[in-house]
């Protein structure tokens, strides 16, 4: 698979899980692209789609906590409005 290709399937992964869970994706495309792109890069050198946010450790069992979703993005999007990388954010974001 290309790496548009694997950009895309990564894309139309995210866009499905934001959905399923009642959110949306990072509206500032740019943005978007560069989480998209991290994802799809460290699938393809490290075998997962890492949290491009996260650093690795080098520890498959600690670094799996770290595979998008993450183990935090719940907590983060409920608390925050968004998850670390910004890749995933409520539907409807509070205003403060």
């Amino acid at each position: 698979m290309t790496e548009e290709g694997s950009e895309k399937a990564i894309l139309e992964w995210a866009e499905k899980y934001a959905k399923d869970h009642g959110w949306i994706l990072n509206p500032d495309q740019k943005k978007l692209d560069i989480v998209i792109r991290g994802l799809a890069r460290n699938k393809k050198k490290f075998g997962e789609q890492y949290c491009p946010c996260r650093l690795r450790s080098g520890d498959k069992e600690k670094d799996a906590l770290i595979i998008c979703p993450c183990v935090y993005h719940k907590d983060e999007v409920e608390g925050e409005g968004s998850c670390h990388c910004s890749l995933y954010f409520l539907e409807s974001p509070e205003k403060p």
